[in-house]
């Protein structure tokens, strides 16, 4: 792992692979340049369970503060893992270690402060199947033949009006200012956010796909990234750099280029080659 450090400017990369090698992944994460510490963390991984292999790769994009993110970052894929129903219906075991997890942040707020997060997960399972989950604008794009599909969600405020004005609240539309939750939050679902919760939703959506000969590259990110670069850019720089740690660092780097001023995480997963 490399971490580097030039002013306000930090930044950490990284890269591994499975255990016959043919998978890869490398991350890099670089922090913004808002002036409070790096809310971005990430899970880049292989693991074996129960005679299987999992890919374990996730993006939680904190904000105010950095105490849900890590929390997530220790926790999430665990208590996944754990439910009993994981090898018969991992969807449903998803939604409920996404549940019980923000339960768990609630209700040690006065350990974990007021904040909240975003969260994109996905586990590879096998080498064969994808299991994407997301709450927040954190967002997974697969490269399927060189075209990049977006894997998840972003949860808008401008989309799910609907739903944060059925629960009581409203979305704000400043001049020069995206929609917010009641004025404050960019993102209508997200972990934490208890001053917030009555109106926001944590439950994830979940998408399921079978890893195919002409998917190459799997990039998930922050919207430090997403702002500044379209799901097709992104697909297009990470296929044509092998090395999966210098294509993530080259997207975070493009980012900078554009001059995204949030913090910049990013995970390539290479599936072959």
């Amino acid at each position: 792992m490399l971490f580097q450090s030039s002013g306000a400017q930090s930044s950490t990369s990284g890269k591994g692979r499975n255990i016959e090698g043919l998978i890869k992944y490398g991350f890099s994460l670089v922090k913004g340049k808002a002036n409070h510490p790096m809310e971005d963390y990430h899970v880049a991984k292989f693991m074996q369970k129960k005679g299987h292999e999992l890919g374990l790769f996730a993006i939680y994009d904190g904000h105010l503060g950095d105490k849900v993110p890590v929390y997530l970052q220790k926790h999430l894929f665990s208590n996944i893992l754990k439910e009993e129903e994981f090898w018969v219906n991992p969807n449903r075991s998803i939604s409920k270690a996404y549940e019980k997890t923000d339960q768990a942040i609630l209700s040690n707020s006065s350990g974990l402060g007021r904040g909240g997060s975003t969260a994109v997960t996905v586990i590879l399972i096998n080498g064969q199947q994808l299991l994407v989950a997301n709450v927040g604008d954190s967002r997974a794009v697969l490269s399927r033949g060189g075209r990049a599909l977006q894997m998840s969600i972003d949860h808008e405020p401008s989309t799910e009006r609907g739903s944060i004005e059925h629960r009581g609240g409203f979305v704000s539309n400043m001049p020069g200012d995206v929609p917010r939750v009641n004025g404050q939050l960019a993102v209508s679902r997200a972990f934490g956010d208890r001053s917030l919760k009555l109106h926001l939703r944590s439950d994830p959506d979940i998408r399921t796909i079978n890893v195919e000969v002409n998917m190459d590259v799997l990039i998930l990110a922050s919207d430090g990234l997403w702002k500044v670069v379209s799901n097709q850019e992104a697909v297009d720089i990470a296929g044509r750099i092998k090395d999966p740690e210098k294509a993530a660092k080259e997207l975070t780097a493009e980012a900078l280029r554009r001059d995204s001023r949030d913090d910049i995480s990013c995970i390539v997963v290479r599936f072959r080659g």
